[in-house]
């Protein structure tokens, strides 16, 4: 590998809206279950019940983080509830296992979601065996990303190098912990980062889709 990410050896990734484009609209699915259960819990109509889960998203950084801290919910059933939804929106992507299996070194996922949810995500879109692993929310203790101790718990669990890690990400205020501890960060800009900071000087990188990308990236011949 040439030029400045030459010293990556740790390429890790976000699965929702990164590893498939934001078009396919699949974590709507998800936000509608979350909203659904907002609402079954709390006795809120529909648009009361997702103006809350917003809100907890804001606020704690998922909705699940909320509810555990504002009415001790068992994530257990939330993420088994709001992972239950068909996947036929997602197809194969040949091109982007193509430029993840030419990258350098260890390749991991780095999700809010659980890791049964990502590994059905993987293999539909044929990147079932891309990843050496996927680290869940359940590794980080249920306390997710952009909490700094979901970074340092992934760097210890897999021996990782910050600065030796390049990290991609759809939602931009992932990426400041990150680069906090000496990541290499890279923003998919695909509309579904919502929260309303607009400091952007902890991305090293802003892109608008991830395979044209990574095959961007140079070789040494």
């Amino acid at each position: 590998m040439a030029g400045p990410l030459s010293s990556i050896r740790n390429w890790i990734f976000d699965l929702d809206n990164t590893l498939y484009p934001a078009r396919c609209d699949l974590f709507a699915r998800i936000d509608v279950r979350m909203t659904q259960f907002v609402g079954d819990l709390l006795g809120l109509d529909p648009v009361e019940a997702r103006r809350v889960q917003k809100q907890y998203f804001i606020d704690h950084g998922t909705t699940l983080a909320g509810l555990m801290a504002e009415h001790d919910v068992d994530p257990h059933a939330f993420l088994d509830h709001v992972h239950d939804i068909e996947m036929d929106v997602l197809e194969q992507d040949a091109p982007l296992a193509a430029a993840i299996a030419r990258l350098p070194g260890r390749k991991l996922v780095f999700t809010n979601g659980d890791t049964p949810y990502a590994l059905r995500v993987l293999e539909r879109l044929g990147l079932g065996d891309s990843f050496e692993a996927v680290h869940d929310i359940r590794a980080m203790g249920l306390v997710p990303k952009p909490n700094p101790a979901a970074y340092a718990g992934l760097c210890d669990t897999f021996g990782i190098d910050p600065r030796e890690s390049l990290f991609v990400e759809d939602m931009a205020r992932n990426l400041k912990p990150a680069k906090a501890i000496g990541m290499t960060t890279v923003w998919v800009d695909n509309g579904s980062e919502q929260h309303p900071d607009i400091d952007r000087s902890y991305i090293d990188y802003h892109i608008h889709e991830l395979a044209p990308w990574l095959e961007s990236i140079p070789e040494t011949a």
